[in-house]
């Protein structure tokens, strides 16, 4: 399947999943479980430009799913949150310009909770303004969809210092060609809260 396709598709399912997370949770559970300020340096080739460089910031709000979704999943020992994340980000190469959108994610946790080193795996796609004019990209408004692998490392009750490594993908869904689409690789650090 096309990326661009896959992005589309992942963003509808990912996004209305999380339209319906406050209906899953049960009373009283629907609220915000952390929240967490990631930052770091994204880079991608382009064709005809030079490399595609940025700064990134991410403000994740995160939503427990193991209490609303299923008995099965609420014994799971690691973390598995639902993840709103709007972001922008400062473009600087080939010329300055800026990201900014929205993405739902899935996070899972490896280790149980409540260990002071937890990695996980992310997942998700969202919806992107980038200013930037491409020979890869005919629009501006796009989709993009991300796998990630990341770590917290509670230094602190509730407090813990993250590092994530992302790879995005960026694409229009074939609404309009050309649409070969923006490959990204991101170095992430932040701070993460849990409530």
């Amino acid at each position: 399947m096309h990326g661009g396709k896959l992005a589309y598709i992942l963003s509808i399912i990912i996004l209305i999943s999380g339209l319906f997370t406050d209906a899953a949770l049960p009373e009283g559970d629907n609220k915000i479980s952390g929240i967490e300020f990631l930052t770091g340096y994204g880079h991608g080739r382009l064709r005809s430009k030079e490399n595609y460089r940025l700064c990134p910031l991410f403000i994740d709000l995160n939503f427990d799913l193991k209490n609303g979704i299923s008995q099965k999943f609420n014994s799971y020992p690691g973390l598995l949150q639902f993840v709103l994340e709007p972001f922008y980000s400062y473009v600087w190469n080939p010329d300055t310009n800026m990201e900014i959108g929205n993405n739902f994610a899935i996070k899972a946790g490896i280790m149980p909770q409540g260990m002071k080193f937890q990695p996980y795996f992310k997942f998700g796609a969202g919806l992107i303004y980038i200013s930037q004019r491409t020979r890869e990209q005919s629009t501006h408004f796009n989709f993009n969809e991300y796998a990630g692998l990341g770590a917290h490392y509670f230094f602190k009750k509730g407090i813990a210092f993250t590092l994530e490594y992302r790879y995005r993908h960026i694409s229009n869904a074939g609404i309009k060609q050309p649409n070969t689409g923006i490959d990204t690789n991101f170095n992430i650090c932040g701070l993460s809260f849990l409530f």
